[in-house]
């Protein structure tokens, strides 16, 4: 793969999951040089990889532990040899475990904790020296840090802790010309989302926005497009891309 003679370079974690696979195809469609992380299913990464490269955009695939410093910064070290520079990072790796606070498995939580608090530190201080002058840094939380749905508190803390990790670390670039957001979707038609629940709780779920639907994985895109391009004067906050979620 040969390094970009002008294109910007984002690089995605979690890009071959639902939300993150959308967030890869919208950037490479607007012209963008995408490396799309995965953390355990190279094949599937390969496979969007491919898919972008036959239609004629740039893309590799890089793999590994979002919460293990050293393996991330192989990552980043990586798609600046292969792609020249990183001007965006979009952190949309995590996993969800719901549980009760009276019946959480303990060791579940510590395994929620690395990937999600973990995991976005480490993104973030890599991200904080690696991204050019005008990149964005770009967070997931979730709508559910508002709504307080009951089984969710252990999954909500972790991305609390996203939320204002994110803002502070807005406030810490100043003066490098470089956006610091979150974004936090509503119910969104994904695997993640969808696993466990059967149809009349997916319905529910669809009813409780106005617009009466579920989000989709292009909705999210759509925001997080705006966020690393032109949506400049946002900066250090939470944005919940949800339909009016209350």
């Amino acid at each position: 793969m040969l390094k970009n003679s002008g294109s910007r370079v984002a690089l995605v974690t979690g890009g071959s999951g639902g939300i993150g696979r959308a967030i890869v195809n919208k950037l490479a469609e607007n012209g963008f040089a995408v490396a799309v992380h995965y953390s355990g299913n190279k094949l599937k990464a390969d496979t969007i990889v491919n898919e972008i490269i036959k239609n004629g955009g740039n893309a590799i695939s890089v793999g590994g532990d979002v919460a293990d410093e050293k393996s991330m910064k192989e990552v980043f070290d990586l798609v600046e040899v292969k792609l020249g520079h990183i001007d965006v990072v979009i952190n949309t790796a995590g996993i969800m475990i719901l549980s009760s606070i009276a019946e959480m498995n303990l060791d579940d939580l510590d395994q929620l904790y690395r990937t999600n608090i973990r995991g976005t530190f480490v993104i973030s201080q890599q991200a904080a020296r690696r991204v050019c002058q005008g990149g964005a840094i770009i967070n997931f939380s979730t709508s559910v840090t508002r709504t307080q749905l009951p089984t969710y508190a252990p999954y909500v803390a972790s991305k609390a802790a996203v939320e204002s990790m994110t803002m502070i670390l807005a406030r810490e670039l100043r003066g490098k010309n470089i956006t610091v957001n979150t974004v936090a979707p509503g119910p969104t038609a994904t695997p993640l989302f969808l696993d466990g629940k059967d149809k009349q709780m997916i319905d529910n779920f669809a009813r409780a926005t106005p617009l009466e639907r579920l989000g989709t994985p292009e909705d999210i895109a759509d925001t997080v497009l705006y966020l690393a391009t032109i949506g400049r004067w946002i900066n250090g906050q939470v944005i919940f891309s949800n339909g009016g979620l209350a």
